[in-house]
This record gives C-alpha cells, structure tokens and sequence, in this order.
C-alpha cells in the first residue's frame, strides 16, 4: 500500500497529458478538415450556378474572369489572415487564435448562404460574393497559425511525423466529403435553369453545413481543447520574447525565406495536381464524361488521404530534409513523366487514366505530409505561428498564376508539355528550397 500511492499520480498526470495531446491533434485534423471543406465550397458548389450572382449576357472571357476571382480573393485573402491570426496566436494564443479565425469564417459562409442573386439586387451580388470570399480567406489564412502549432507543439518529437500527415490528411477528405454532399444536392435539388431547385435552394445548404461544421469547431476549442502549454510555459516565464521584426530580419526571417522558397515549388506542383489535372487535363484534354471525372479524382483523394500519413512516418524516419531532396528530383521525373503520358496519349483507357492519376498525385503532394511539421520546426515559439502561417500561405500567391506561366510557355512549346514543364520546375525548387535548410527531426520546441 505505501508503494501504490505515489505511483498513482504520475498515471492521472500522464492521462491529462495524453487527452490535452489528443484533444489539440483532433482540433487540428478537423480545422483542417472545415476550412478545406470552406476552400472548395465555390469550386465544386457554386461553379455551376454563379450566373445567379451575374448578370446572364456576358461573353465567355469575362464569365471566366468573374469566375476566377471568386476563388482567387480567397487565395488573396489567406496571406493577410496568417499575418494578423499569427500575431494573435503568438502574443494571445494559440487556442484564441483559432476561436476567432474558425468563428470568422463560419460566419462568413453563412452570410454567403442567404446572398440575394442579380435578381434581386443587381451585380452588388457578385461584389458582395466576392467581398465575402476575401473576408473568409482571411479567416481560413489564421485557421492554420492557431490549430496546427498548437497540435505540434502537443506531440511528442517521434510523433510529429504522423501527427502532421494526419492533419494534412483532412484536405483529401474533405475534398471526398464535399463532392459526395454536392452530388446528394444536385440529386435533390435537379440543375436545370435558372428557376431551378438547385438554383434556388440547392447550393445554399452545402454553405449552410460548412457553417454549422464551423460553429461546432469554435465551441470544440473554447471548452474542449487546452492552450500549447509550451507557448504558456514561454510566456509566463518573463522571458523577452523576439519582436516581429525578426520575422523578417532575424534568424526568424532566414527561415521564412528558405521556407517561401521551398513551398513555391511545393504550390506548384500541387497546383497541377489539384487544379490543371481536374479542370483542363482531365475535362478539356481527355474529355472525360462527368461520372467519370469524378469517379477518378474521388478515388485519387482517398488514396491521398493514407498517402500523407505515410509520408509523415517515412520522413520521422529519415529526415524531413532529406525526404524533400529525394522527392524533388523525383517530382520532376516521374511526375513530369506520368503528366507527359497523360497529356499525350488520347486513347488511354479509364483504369489506365486512374491508375496514372492516382500514382502521379501520389508521388507530387507527398510533401505535403510533411510540410506542417517541418514549417512549425523552423521557427522558434516567439514567431511560430506568424512563420508557419506566412510560410504556408503567402507562399501560394506565384504558383496560383499557374496558368499565366503555362500561356507564356506555350510560345515556345506545345500547351500540353507547359504542365510538364511547371512539374519540373516545381519539384527542382522545392528541392533547393529544402537544401536552404537544416534537419528538424531532432528539434526541441
């Protein structure tokens, strides 16, 4: 009996350990989740009926453009929401930081959902989309600076590898999660013209549910998930913290510069994956029929999603750093190879078209299962979530002109090889990138 007792506390404190270490991964794995699942609501949702927010004679190049912007002010919008929910999260909180940003934009997508069209209120419709969308950027941009430090900084240094394949691993899911939604709407509520179901109805409730998803999340971390106790450790201890400025101009700021280079080449080549493949290789080039389509890319996401964790364990292993060395060269060779059969061969059966998809969309995001913790790793608790937040999210500004650099290209070789060509480009500058810095396996935060 006189041996039980203080053997006993240590088990309660390890068990309180242990649920404050899960409760901030699962936070993590499902802002993830919520904010890709806000990213592709006007992708997937809204495509099909933005004529409801514009006016219904204008030519073919200006739809586009309309188009376009919808998704661009949101990518517009992420980089400011890092720098602002960065300084929040590391001078209030990690935990205050995600409150707020998750709270944002979960209010945002459901003003979006009760938007009146042109009907009613003329072209400020699209403006007030597009204003909307910016705003949600901004809130979807600090999502990441507040959950993701914070669930790293929770993980024991052997885990961080799995933990952050395990966030990244959200995006894939959402993706299946949102289209199988938008499936069941467009089932419900049948797409015919402009008075139809779907029209009226239809794709407000996938903005709806995003919202409500939203809202859960806030109230998931206000009474469920516990601040970074590293970040609290830090701050209660009376220790000087790093000013801003050193972001830029520090140690800090070397790393946000290493870092910015090595995800330009990353956004690239995922780009031509999530973008080029499913909006111009698949549709416009290999002409696949809508079932199809979807059928290829629902399969591809759910193989990513076991693919991130893998890359996050294998890199645990060997080194983060060197898992980028060795897949940047390999992006631009085998990648760039299975985009060059791809976009060159027109009478490719589905299987084969699948199997090509999936394995090339493999290979090219497999970064991506280590990118949250190597970026976390790269900077020191003062200014993580300011760093990773920019270094995550201003880095997609150039890559998102993708397709400006393909038209360029393709004045001095055929369009389809300008997709090989930014597959190449983007992998080598991801591993020069990687090269710029250290190993952070071993890192203590």
């Amino acid at each position: 009996m006189a041996t039980a007792l203080p053997t006993a506390e240590p088990v309660r404190a390890l068990t309180s350990r242990d649920e404050k270490r899960r409760t901030a991964i699962r936070g993590a794995f499902f802002s993830e989740f919520i904010d890709m699942f806000d990213i592709y609501l006007p992708v997937v949702v809204l495509t099909p009926v933005l004529f409801f927010f514009r006016p219904s004679h204008v030519d073919p190049s200006t739809a586009a453009l309309l188009a376009s912007l919808v998704f661009i002010t949101t990518l517009l919008g992420r980089p400011v929401g890092a720098f602002f929910f960065g300084i929040v999260a590391d001078n209030i909180g990690r935990r205050k930081a995600s409150i707020y940003s998750v709270a944002g934009f979960g209010v945002i997508t459901l003003l979006i959902a009760v938007l009146p069209g042109y009907a009613s209120i003329g072209i400020s419709s699209y403006w007030l989309l597009v204003l909307l969308r910016f705003l949600d950027g901004i809130c979807l941009g600090g999502g990441y600076t507040g959950a993701h430090p914070l669930a790293i900084e929770y993980a024991e240094k052997s885990q961080r590898g799995f933990v952050g394949g395990l966030i990244l691993a959200a995006f894939p899911l959402a993706y299946v999660v949102i289209n199988l939604v938008a499936m069941a709407m467009f089932a419900i509520f049948p797409l015919h013209g402009a008075n139809s179901p779907y029209v009226t109805w239809g794709w407000r409730i996938p903005f709806v549910i995003g919202a409500a998803l939203a809202g859960l999340l806030a109230f998931y971390y206000a009474y469920r998930v516990p601040e970074s106790e590293i970040w609290a450790n830090e701050t209660d201890s009376g220790r000087r913290k790093l000013p801003l400025s050193d972001l830029l101009t520090g140690s800090s700021g070397r790393s946000l510069l290493q870092v910015l280079v090595m995800m330009t080449g990353f956004w690239l080549t995922q780009n031509m994956i999530t973008i080029f493949i499913p909006t111009t290789l698949l549709l416009h080039m290999l002409h696949l029929p809508k079932y199809e389509l979807t059928a290829t890319l629902l399969v591809a996401y759910v193989v990513l999603f076991f693919s991130y964790i893998a890359s996050g364990m294998i890199a645990q292993r060997i080194g983060r750093r060197l898992f980028f060395v060795i897949l940047g060269p390999l992006i631009a060779v085998g990648g760039g190879a299975m985009m060059y059969v791809l976009v060159t061969s027109h009478n490719l059966s589905l299987p084969a078209i699948m199997i090509l998809v999936c394995a090339m969309s493999v290979l090219v995001t497999s970064p991506w299962g280590v990118i949250i913790t190597y970026i976390n790793e790269r900077f020191v608790t003062d200014v993580r979530a300011t760093g990773f937040g920019l270094g995550f999210s201003l880095s997609v500004v150039i890559p998102s002109f993708y397709a400006f650099y393909m038209s360029w290209l393709s004045g001095i070789m055929p369009f389809a090889l300008t997709a090989v060509a930014l597959l190449v480009v983007g992998g080598l500058l991801g591993m020069v990138g990687a090269l710029m810095g250290p190993e952070t396996r071993d890192v203590d935060f």
